[in-house]
C-alpha cells in the first residue's frame, strides 16, 4: 500500500481510505472483520460523518462499540469525520454552534478525544466564513481537531474560506471514478467546440487542489454516476469491462483493483474512499494502490469509459 505525508499535516496516510457509511446494522464481528481486513491491506485511514447511519452519529457509534479502541490503538488510526449536513432541515449548516456541536457528538460517539481531520460536508450556500473560522480555531486550540478540509467544494468556495481561516485546507472529498470523471475529462478536451466534455463546470477544481496542496479524496470510485450503480461487470459498459478484465489478468489482481489503480495512478496523489462493507472487495480494491498502470493503459481505460481523447 502506497503512503504519503498529507500536505499541511504530519499525518502519514495511505492512498486508499475505508469509508464507514454503511455499518449501522452490522454486527460487532462484521465491523471488526471489515476494519481488520482494511488494516491488513495497509489501510489505516477511516472516513466517517455525523449523518452516516439511521440516526445521528449512528455509524460512528457502531464503530466504537464494535472496536472499543484503547488510546494506544486509537493512535494507530487516522480518523476523519464530516459535519454540516442536517438531514431533517435546514439541510446545510456551517454555523459555529452546529460545527462545534457536531464535533462534540462525533467525539462522544467515536469514544475518542480528537479527530485527525474534520471535513465540511458539502457546501453551505449560507456559509458565513467567519463562523467557520471561529469554529476551526476553537476546535484546533482545544486539541479536538488536528486538521481541516472540505468536500465537494469549488475553488471559489475554498478561496472564500481560506481568506478567513488560519488552518490549511488539507483535503477536498469529491466524486470521482473512471466513468464519473469530469474533474479530469474537461481538461483533456479543453477548447473543443461543440463537445460537452470540454465545458468547465467546476472552475478547474483538480488543478486548483494540486496548486494548493489539497489532497483530493475520491468518493464513489466504482459508481457509474451519482449512485446509479457500479460500472464493474455492468452490461452498460462492455468495452470498459473488457479492458478492465484484460488488465486485471495482466497484473494478476481482481477487476476492482484496476478501478482503484486508474485513480491512484494520477500524479495528483489522490486517495480512494471505499464505501463497500464487503471485506473481499476492500482487500481487492486495496491491491490497486500498487498497480503501475502505464500511460497507455490509463488512457485506454479513460476512452473505454466513453470520454474523448483528442
Amino acid at each position: 500500500m502506497k503512503t504519503f505525508t498529507l500536505p499541511g499535516t504530519d499525518l502519514v496516510v495511505p492512498n486508499v481510505v475505508l469509508g464507514l457509511m454503511r455499518i449501522q446494522d452490522k454486527t460487532d464481528d462484521e465491523v471488526r472483520t471489515l476494519v481488520r481486513t482494511a488494516r491488513d491491506a495497509g489501510i489505516m485511514f477511516l472516513d466517517h460523518a455525523d449523518v452516516y447511519g439511521s440516526d445521528l452519529h449512528g455509524c460512528e457509534r457502531r464503530f466504537a462499540e464494535a472496536l472499543d479502541l484503547s488510546p494506544a490503538e486509537r493512535a494507530e488510526w487516522v480518523i476523519q469525520s464530516k459535519a454540516g449536513i442536517v438531514r431533517e432541515g435546514p439541510y446545510f449548516d456551517f454555523s459555529y454552534e452546529h460545527l462545534v456541536a457536531s464535533v462534540e457528538g462525533s467525539l462522544e460517539a467515536l469514544r475518542t478525544d480528537y479527530l485527525d481531520i474534520l471535513l465540511l460536508h458539502r457546501p453551505d450556500a449560507l456559509v458565513e466564513p467567519e463562523e467557520v473560522a471561529r469554529a476551526f480555531s476553537d476546535l484546533h486550540a482545544a486539541g479536538k481537531v488536528r486538521a481541516f478540509g472540505v468536500s465537494n467544494h469549488t475553488p471559489g468556495q475554498i478561496e472564500l474560506l481560506r481568506r478567513y481561516i488560519d488552518q490549511p485546507i488539507v483535503a477536498n472529498q469529491l466524486q470521482l471514478s473512471v466513468t464519473h470523471a469530469p474533474l479530469v475529462a474537461q481538461g483533456v478536451a479543453a477548447n473543443m467546440q461543440g463537445l460537452d466534455q470540454s465545458v468547465s463546470r467546476d472552475g478547474g477544481t483538480l488543478d486548483y487542489c494540486r496548486l494548493h496542496d489539497i489532497t483530493v479524496q475520491a468518493w464513489s470510485p466504482f459508481q457509474a454516476g451519482f449512485f446509479t450503480g457500479v460500472f464493474l461487470g455492468s452490461e452498460k459498459y462492455p468495452e470498459l469491462n473488457a479492458v478492465i478484465d484484460r488488465l486485471a489478468a495482466r497484473y494478476d489482481v481482481p477487476p476492482i483493483a484496476i478501478a482503484t489503480a486508474w485513480i491512484t495512478r494520477h500524479p495528483a496523489q489522490m486517495q480512494v474512499v471505499l464505501g463497500t462493507t464487503n471485506p473481499e472487495r476492500v482487500a481487492g480494491a486495496a491491491l490497486g494502490s500498487d498497480v503501475p498502470l502505464t500511460r497507455a493503459e490509463w488512457y485506454e481505460l479513460f476512452r473505454a469509459a466513453g470520454y474523448t481523447v483528442p
